[in-house]
């Protein structure tokens, strides 16, 4: 029997991120590493839309990659809570999606893995190498450096840059 060379890299990714990932609890989202899109995501007031909600799944951008786009556009200033709740929405996809199971869905759409956020647009997930990448509706690339952090109702992916809904941030 010969299997397909797509399906043998899923079979080992999964394989591979179920041995490596890190189930941690968390009661909060402001764990290492999440300060800044802790405080973005309680001052955009997008918990209260998840309160009881069901499960959802956050890729969350590093401190870093957060403070780079906050230094340009000053998200966190109070004028700005309706473009933050679009933006933090954005990296919210209804439903727990592990790393596991992002790399089912990828093995699935032979490659391609297209997630909904709470915001409404899409986000596409893609393999390069054994890197989780996520591209945004503005072709920004993210990927995934930690996965399967989990805080009660949700699953926690780190991601290298912030993801951006279209249109451009003005």
């Amino acid at each position: 029997m010969r299997f397909s060379p797509i399906l043998l890299r899923c079979g080992f990714l999964i394989l591979t991120c179920c041995l490596q990932a890190q189930q941690t609890e968390s009661n909060s989202l402001s764990i290492q590493g999440f300060q800044k899109f802790s405080e973005a995501f309680v001052l955009s007031q997008v918990q209260e839309s998840l309160r009881n909600a069901g499960d959802f799944t956050v890729f969350a951008p590093s401190d870093k990659a957060f403070q780079q786009l906050e230094d340009r556009f000053l998200l966190l200033h109070p004028g700005n809570i309706r473009k933050l709740k679009t933006l933090i929405s954005y990296h919210i996809v209804a439903g727990q999606f592990t790393a596991s199971r992002i790399l089912q869905a990828l093995c699935q759409g032979e490659g391609v893995a297209v997630f909904t956020t709470i915001q409404g647009e899409e986000l596409i997930a893609t393999m390069e190498g054994v890197d989780i990448v996520l591209t945004d509706c503005q072709g920004n690339k993210s990927r995934i450096v930690m996965a399967d952090t989990t805080s009660e109702n949700l699953v926690f992916h780190e991601i290298d840059q912030v993801i951006l809904p279209g249109p451009p941030i003005p």
